[in-house]
């Protein structure tokens, strides 16, 4: 199964639970299901965009006449659309669980609310199920693909499985203190079991909001950094020349390096074979050679053209 294919059941399966977990809220009088199922729609909405930026990125790497002309549009590629994406997702799903932490404290000061938890529970038994099978599914799926949109796809059915979860304890204690004295404490199950859950879920997303906020302002990743240093310094001994200047980043799956080597003034002539010939020697010394690599390797030896 291709990242296409898997993001493509997400979405499907996503909507089924979004809508779902509206209609389930409203039968029950449950806000924490109901913001599951708003959680649940946001998330696919946000599986859609990635699931458009995904086509884009491998559309522009294929050879044939569409794809050309996407090319000859977008010279640069797409690559810089993931982060963007992965922070739009990231920032939502945080936006979200903080808007309904907001509601379950407000409902906690309000008294709370009485609940029907047949309906909840019934709910919560079937999205627990269908969350676990679609984390598992995508966790196999990108141990091969290694996608940083199937990463965080899984991240949100592990972290709507997780409230599915509790909401299923929740519920199953709340129906168990009914017949009992302590019964008051059912019409505040709801409610702080929201209130818990927003609280685990409002940091979650906060590494993938980092990592693609360093992509989108271009930092430079230590690694690759470090790495390509060497291989440019080790030219620079062998060859005798003076310096070099490097520039790297990682924008989505793209990795984007610019290498210029300051060569003396005067040194003999090559032919521009012997150049092309130097710049796959570099090439295969960086490594990761595919279509999202994207190298620059030039020669001068005016310091200023590589600054």
């Amino acid at each position: 199964m291709s990242e296409q294919g898997f993001l493509r059941i997400s979405i499907a399966a996503t909507v089924v639970i979004a809508a779902l977990g509206i209609v389930f809220g409203i039968l029950s009088g449950s806000f924490s299901i109901a913001f599951d199922g708003v959680y649940s729609l946001a998330d696919a909405a946000m599986t859609g965009l990635a699931l458009w930026v995904s086509s884009l990125i491998v559309k522009s790497a294929q050879s044939d006449a569409a794809s050309g002309r996407i090319r000859n549009r977008f010279t640069m590629g797409f690559w810089h659309l993931e982060p963007i994406v992965l922070m739009l997702n990231g920032c939502l799903l945080m936006t979200v669980a903080v808007y309904a932490l907001i509601n379950a404290i407000i409902s906690i000061l309000g008294g709370g609310h009485e609940l029907h938890f047949g309906v909840a529970i019934t709910y919560s038994a079937v999205t627990v199920l269908v969350c676990a099978g679609m984390a598992v599914l995508g966790i196999r799926l990108n141990r091969s693909l290694k996608s940083d949109f199937i990463s965080l796809d899984i991240k949100a059915w592990i972290m709507s499985g997780g409230i599915a979860l509790a909401l299923l304890i929740a519920f199953l204690i709340g129906l168990a203190v009914v017949p009992t004295p302590f019964s008051w404490i059912a019409n505040y199950v709801d409610p702080a079991v929201l209130g818990l859950v927003c609280l685990v879920m409002i940091p979650l997303p906060i590494g993938t909001v980092w990592k693609a906020l360093t992509e989108i302002l271009l930092m430079a990743p230590v690694d690759l950094q470090d790495h390509v240093d060497r291989v440019a310094t080790d030219v620079v001994d062998r060859l005798g020349f003076l310096s070099h200047r490097a520039y790297v980043a990682r924008v989505g799956r793209a990795m984007q390096i610019e290498l210029y080597f300051i060569v003396p003034e005067g040194l003999p002539a090559k032919t521009v074979e012997e150049w092309d010939a130097l710049r796959d020697e570099i090439g295969a010394a960086i490594g990761d050679e595919s279509a999202n690599r994207w190298l620059t390797i030039a020669f001068t030896a005016d310091a200023e053209w590589a600054e």
